[in-house]
């Protein structure tokens, strides 16, 4: 591996460019008309414009992304998370050209992109799930489908991912309305009218087990992770390893995770997601995700692991790809925070612009880290995710890591666009989440602690 060209924008290509600079593969770089003046764009070797400023004409046209990585002499593709990244026609076409695809197997990206077969695949491997249903596409078979699971329930996308379309029925009298809004939204993200039901689960939390596989029956985790505060079924703060957790069930859901990882012969990195009934302690498969998470650099933080590396190694075929799990320690806690061009008092919409200060001082605390994929000067576009950074901390003890994550929030500034930092701020310092009574409600049931009154459009923290 020489020469990889990463296939996405912002924070993750930085990151990835990062890890390569470091093993000495050269990176190329894919930009947007959007993008042109980008940062990642700087921090690679050598740039490729790949098209408009829409997605669907750039950075998920896998054609203008192959012909990029041709023209440059790629040997290597890293599609980062999002985008293409989990697309199984995309990483097959990457192998059929003669690349590296830094990723899992197309089959594994179709086995658990596909919500019902990744269902299947995890009763098979003995992991536990909530009762739901199979794969559905008309109102009539959910109706009677929905009867035997009860309220309230979740309507899913079999083709869906980062809760986009998942709705939440709580009565009878709601489900067609919800049905047919839940097949629309997957229809025009997905292209796929199928949908799923499971049960919901009133008090839950999101808890992940990030795991790494080597494709030849060799399997480990890498510890766990709590996701629960959320808005809008997305994360906004994320932690290593997961509080108030029972070491039983640790235990049982990286056992659980490593079994589903071995079973199937999974190669590269993934992430076996869970729900966590707060009431029971029971635990329950939600989906494995077949490409690094946004939330990565919280295992970093208490693993020491460089998982961009992992995935490179891996990839590579290197023998030393996966220690073995004894060989993998953790220490300490993290947390990271999702810094976004939002308006938080406005239901979190997007604030896409100019930013005229930008200012994160990531030198300043060598127990945090910055990652982001702009600076002063940049704009945000409206054409993609407005995740502008992420802030990580780490401490000896989650109490400890929390005060400084706080501190450092309090000390950014950010002009010209509306931010979420405050928001962050505050989130933290709730009493409910200092004692982590967590739960993926979390942000609802504290609306007016968090959420004022919207402030002037002028951003300083």
């Amino acid at each position: 591996m020489k020469r990889l060209l990463i296939a996405n924008r912002g924070e993750i290509a930085c990151r990835i460019a990062r890890t390569c600079r470091s093993m000495g593969i050269e990176t190329v770089a894919v930009y947007s008309e959007a993008d042109r003046d980008a940062l990642h764009v700087s921090l690679c070797d050598s740039s490729v414009e790949i098209g408009p400023a829409k997605a669907s004409d750039s950075y998920l046209n896998y054609e203008r992304i192959l012909g990029a990585a041709s023209a440059s002499g790629a040997d290597a593709v890293h599609p980062g998370y999002g985008f293409l990244a989990e697309n199984a026609e995309f990483a097959e076409r990457v192998r059929r050209n003669g690349m590296i695809w830094i990723g899992p197997a197309p089959g594994h990206i179709k086995l658990m992109g596909d919500k019902a077969s990744a269902r299947a695949a995890a009763v098979e491997a003995g992991v536990p799930v909530l009762s739901g249903s199979s794969r559905l596409d008309n109102v009539e078979a959910i109706q009677a489908a929905a009867a035997p699971i009860g309220f309230p329930l979740l309507i899913k996308a079999v083709a869906g991912g980062g809760g986009i379309g998942m709705q939440r029925v709580d009565r009878i009298e709601d489900l067609g309305q919800m049905t047919t809004r839940a097949m629309g939204l997957a229809e025009r993200a997905f292209g796929s009218r199928e949908v799923y039901l499971e049960r919901y689960v009133p008090v839950a939390r999101h808890v992940e087990v990030q795991i790494l596989g080597d494709g030849k029956g060799h399997a480990i985790h890498l510890f766990d992770r709590d996701c629960s505060v959320q808005r809008r079924f997305q994360k906004v703060v994320e932690e290593a390893t997961a509080p108030r957790i029972s070491e039983r069930a640790r235990a049982a859901m990286s056992e659980a995770a490593v079994r589903l990882a071995t079973q199937i012969g999974y190669a590269g990195l993934g992430t076996v997601e869970y729900v966590y009934d707060v009431n029971s302690e029971q635990f329950y498969f939600l989906e494995m995700n077949t490409r690094i998470q946004v939330e990565h650099p919280v295992t970093e933080m208490v693993t020491r692991q460089d998982l961009v590396r992992r995935q490179l190694l891996v990839a590579s075929g290197s023998s030393d790809a996966v220690p073995a799990q004894q060989d993998i320690g953790r220490a300490g806690h993290s947390i990271e925070a999702r810094v976004y061009a939002e308006w938080p008092e406005k239901n979190f919409i997007p604030s896409p612009g100019a930013i005229e200060e930008f200012e994160f001082h990531a030198d300043s605390d060598p127990h945090v880290r910055v990652d982001t994929g702009y600076r002063a000067g940049d704009r945000v576009p409206v054409f993609y995710d407005p995740l502008v950074a992420k802030v990580i901390a780490w401490d000896e003890d989650r109490d400890r890591c929390i005060t400084r994550l706080r501190d450092h929030l309090a000390k950014v500034n950010v002009g010209g666009i509306r931010t979420n930092v405050r928001f962050l701020v505050d989130l933290l310092g709730h009493q409910s989440f200092v004692v982590a009574d967590l739960h993926t409600g979390f942000i609802d049931a504290h609306r007016n602690a968090l959420l004022p009154a919207a402030p002037s459009n002028k951003v300083a923290g």
